[in-house]
C-alpha cells in the first residue's frame, strides 16, 4: 500500500459518520461501518444511519450487515474487514472504517483470538445471575483482566467467564497473544468539548424523536423481531422506548433516559479510546464537518 488504511473513530456524537462521508468524497473512498448497531438491519432512526441521500455516491459496507435478530461478533468483523479492505484498494479506492464500536475496533487494531465457540448451556446458566455478581466472579477469577471490563458490560463479562470456563486461562491472557490486521493504519479521533458534547446527544436525541424513534421501535416489537436476547435489543434507547410503550415514562423521562444512557456509552468509548496508541484527536467542537475532513486528509496525505 502506498497509504496508511483510514480509521474515524470516537465516541457516540462527535459527527463520525457525516467526516467520513466527506472525506470519502474528496479522496475517493469507501466506507467500512464500524458502528456496533449499525451492523443490524432495520433499527435506521435508533442506530442513528447515514441516510440513503448521505450515501448516495460513496458506498458503505457492512451496515445492515445481518437481520435484526441475528448474531454478529468481532471475529467476523475481521474478516469481513479484512476482505473489504483487499477488494476496494483492488478496485483503487481508500477503505475508510468509520465507527465507535469499540469491541469492533479492538479486533483490527489491537487483534483478537478465536477462542472457544459459544457455550449456549453454560450462558443459560448464567441468565438469572446480576450482572455486578458476574463482574465479582469475573474479578475473583481474574482481577487484573476484570479491570477492564465495565462492571455493566454484560455481554464481555460473560464471555470472559465463558472463556476461562472452557479454557482455564484469563481472556486478558488470550488477547495478548493476538495481533492486529497486518495493515498500516491511521487512526483519527474526533473529540468535542465536554458541554458541546451533551448538548450535540440531547440534540440527537430529540432528532430521533421527532424522526420516529418510538415508531420504529414499536413497529420491529410488533413484528416480533426487537426480542430480549439479541444484540440489537441491547441498542441504546431500546429500554426507555418500551418503558415508554408500557406507560412507564413520560414523553420528557424517555427523553432523559435515551441521554442518560448515550452518556454512559460515551464515557465508557472514552475510556477505551485512552488506552488506544497511535490515535490523532481532532476536536470537532465548533467545526464544519468540511473542516474536519479537511485536517483528516492533511495528516493522512503527510503518512506516504
Amino acid at each position: 500500500m502506498d497509504r496508511a488504511v483510514l480509521v474515524i473513530l470516537g465516541p457516540t456524537a462527535t459527527g463520525k459518520s457525516v467526516v467520513g462521508i466527506e472525506v470519502a468524497l474528496r479522496i475517493g473512498g469507501e466506507v467500512i461501518s464500524a458502528d456496533s448497531r449499525a451492523f443490524f438491519s432495520g433499527l435506521d432512526i435508533a442506530t442513528a444511519k447515514p441516510t440513503a441521500a448521505e450515501r448516495a455516491g460513496i458506498p458503505h459496507h457492512l451496515i445492515d450487515r445481518v437481520p435484526i435478530d441475528g448474531e454478529y461478533d468481532a471475529m467476523a468483523f475481521r474478516r469481513d474487514v479484512e476482505r473489504l479492505i483487499l477488494q476496494i484498494e483492488g478496485r483503487g479506492r481508500v477503505p475508510i472504517v468509520v465507527g465507535g464500536g469499540t469491541l469492533y475496533l479492538g479486533a483490527i487494531l489491537r487483534g483478537i483470538f478465536e477462542g472457544p465457540a459459544k457455550d449456549e448451556a453454560f450462558r443459560r446458566g448464567l441468565e438469572g445471575v446480576p450482572t455486578e455478581e458476574l463482574h465479582r466472579r469475573l474479578s475473583d477469577l481474574d482481577p487484573k483482566g476484570s479491570r477492564s471490563i465495565h462492571p455493566h458490560d454484560r455481554m464481555r463479562i460473560v464471555r470472559a467467564l465463558e472463556v476461562y470456563e472452557a479454557t482455564g486461562r484469563p481472556i486478558g491472557e488470550w488477547q495478548r497473544e493476538a495481533r492486529p490486521l497486518p495493515y498500516d493504519f491511521a487512526v483519527f479521533g474526533l473529540k468535542r468539548d465536554r458541554d458541546d458534547h451533551r448538548r450535540a446527544i440531547a440534540s440527537r436525541v430529540e432528532g430521533m424523536l421527532r424522526a420516529g424513534l418510538v415508531e420504529e421501535i414499536s413497529r420491529l416489537r410488533d413484528g416480533g423481531l426487537l426480542r430480549p436476547g439479541t444484540q440489537a435489543f441491547r441498542t441504546i434507547g431500546v429500554g426507555p422506548v418500551l418503558s415508554y410503550l408500557e406507560g412507564e415514562l413520560d414523553g420528557e423521562g424517555l427523553k432523559e433516559g435515551i441521554v442518560r444512557q448515550t452518556w454512559a456509552l460515551v464515557r465508557r468509548q472514552i475510556a477505551w479510546f485512552k488506552r488506544e496508541r497511535n490515535v490523532t484527536w481532532i476536536d470537532v467542537t465548533g467545526r464544519s464537518a468540511g473542516e474536519v475532513a479537511s485536517e483528516i486528509i492533511r495528516r493522512w496525505e503527510r503518512s506516504v
